[in-house]
């Protein structure tokens, strides 16, 4: 067994209850295989977010992707955060995810981000069964993307991700990332979310 498979094995999730191995299998790494996703791949992908579900069917999400080499490529790394330029690029493909703010009659549409974050958990899942993984991060100047790629007023940028096969090598990245691909995942217990009939402190 390689190093990356034995990496992708530390990282399957310790789960206190069964879940879809799909699930369990699934980690944002910021290492990816050196290998193109293909078009098929992709298509797969987007297919996944479009079928996602989406409060009154208005799939207020939207995507721009851009393969590594082009200049598209570097302008989205450019909207990074200092943390994240630190591996990102070295995904073969970035992502911006967008939300469409109004409803088709001129209303704030509450339920927006929420849909966006249901299309990127379907196209995430369909990932994992590709062996694809996806990083969404946070780091991004949004305001700076939304101007670089020339999004129109009442869309708004929310999120970039970096997509790319598992089994990137470790010493691509830095002492520290790598300490982070190979360390113990935690999650907070269920008692700490779930609350039956009442909010419970």
């Amino acid at each position: 067994m390689n190093e990356q498979d034995q990496i992708r094995l530390g990282n399957i999730a310790d789960t206190e209850h069964e879940i879809f191995a799909l699930l369990k299998q699934r980690y944002s790494p910021r290492t990816f295989k050196d290998e193109k996703i293909t078009e098929g791949h992709l298509k797969q992908l987007f297919e996944a977010a479009r079928w996602a579900a989406s409060s009154s069917n208005l799939q207020p999400w939207r995507f721009i992707y851009t393969e590594k080499g082009t200049k598209a490529f570097e302008q989205i790394v450019d909207c990074l955060s200092d943390f994240n330029k630190g591996w990102a690029p070295m995904a073969p493909i970035l992502m911006l995810g967008i939300y469409k703010e109004d409803t088709p009659k001129g209303q704030e549409n509450f339920h927006a981000l929420h849909d966006l974050g249901l299309s990127l958990g379907s196209m995430t899942v369909q990932a994992q069964y590709l062996g694809i993984a996806l990083h969404h991060m946070a780091g991004v100047d949004w305001k700076k993307a939304q101007n670089l790629f020339n999004v129109p007023k009442g869309y708004h940028v929310s999120s970039a991700i970096a997509l790319g096969y598992y089994g990137g090598e470790l010493d691509k990245l830095s002492q520290e990332l790598q300490d982070q691909e190979v360390a113990d995942r935690e999650r907070m217990p269920q008692e700490e979310f779930v609350f039956q009939d009442n909010w419970k402190d």
